[in-house]
């Protein structure tokens, strides 16, 4: 069998070659899994800028939003100013097939998109990251889960949970059009929620050393942040997926169920992400009150670590 073919109009090549170390796949695993996925996983990529994480043979991976030069003219790019980095950048978009085909041909891996779509104003969803701490089992994250699940609805929400392909999991609710800011401060206010209601599992300390072995839930993900999209492998050993999971079998999975090799199988002819996602809901008024008198986490952790630094100084001083 020839490592390279034409597939969609789109040349893929050395297809044979180890995606990278601890992969255990290949590049046409790769591909192969991306074109097989397509029809599930293009519509969480449509019309949103995208950054993908890409790695070559013998080379760390590296995160790629500016489209290079050799980008084909069929792939549909758009320009967007990019706060972090203070200048315009090319991002490309992913609306079909040969688009997605080309980027597996250009080994991205991982597959991030942000909260907004193009031309739209209000984030699509809320989001929960739930980070496990060092060494901690999945156990640990499930029952992390479970809180928010509950904080959720004792406010009248409910959203759909997705392995992150990594160590945690990824909770998202859909919501009806609102405020950047307002969808900020009710993720805020649902983590301090969670905690609130199991702090034996839950935290959101942001600063790693204050977390004291718990689940962090993390509420950052807002105004310009991104998420790893439903489906997207992982540059992680055995090529994990970010895969959806309903929510009473969340106790009985890891998320190294789930790799190029396996997920399609658990799939099998569904698209559990549409499935699983409730309808958009609108917040309710007193979870973003709540969450407007929480200060901003990394802003918190900001000032948090000035002020140790100036204790450890005068400490060193006297």
């Amino acid at each position: 069998m020839s490592s390279d073919e034409v597939r969609d109009g789109v040349s893929l090549t050395n297809l044979d070659q180890p995606l990278f170390d601890d992969a255990e796949a290949t590049k046409r695993d790769l591909v192969e899994y991306l074109d097989a996925v397509r029809e599930r996983m293009l519509p969480g990529l449509r019309d949103r800028p995208l950054s993908v994480q890409r790695i070559r043979p013998g080379q760390g991976p590296f995160m790629q939003k500016n489209v290079p030069k050799y980008t084909p003219e069929w792939v549909r790019t758009e320009r967007m100013w990019a706060e972090s980095s203070k200048r315009q950048i090319a991002y490309a978009v992913c609306d079909d097939r040969r688009t997605l085909l080309w980027f597996g041909n250009q080994r991205a891996v991982e597959y991030h998109v942000p909260l907004t779509r193009l031309g739209e104003a209000h984030q699509t969803h809320l989001v929960l990251d739930l980070d496990p701490p060092e060494g901690a089992g999945f156990d640990a994250v499930v029952a992390a889960a479970d809180v928010v699940r509950r904080a959720l609805a004792n406010d009248g929400l409910s959203g759909a949970v997705k392995t992150s392909g990594a160590k945690g999991v990824h909770i998202l609710v859909p919501l009806a059009p609102a405020d950047h800011d307002d969808v900020a401060a009710a993720t805020r206010a649902l983590a301090a929620r969670a905690e609130r209601i199991d702090p034996s599992v839950a935290t959101t300390a942001y600063i790693k050393d204050d977390r004291g072995g718990k689940v962090f839930v993390d509420s950052t993900r807002a105004y310009g942040a991104t998420v790893v999209a439903a489906y997207s492998p992982r540059i992680r050993p055995g090529t994990p997926v970010s895969f959806p999971v309903p929510w009473a079998d969340l106790p009985t999975v890891t998320p190294r169920d789930f790799t190029l090799h396996t997920a399609l199988a658990a799939l099998g002819e569904r698209d559990l992400w549409a499935e699983l996602m409730p309808d958009p809901q609108a917040l309710p008024e007193d979870l973003v009150a709540e969450g407007r008198t929480i200060p901003v986490a990394r802003v918190q952790a900001m000032h948090e670590g000035k002020r140790r630094a100036r204790a450890r100084e005068a400490a060193q001083e006297s």
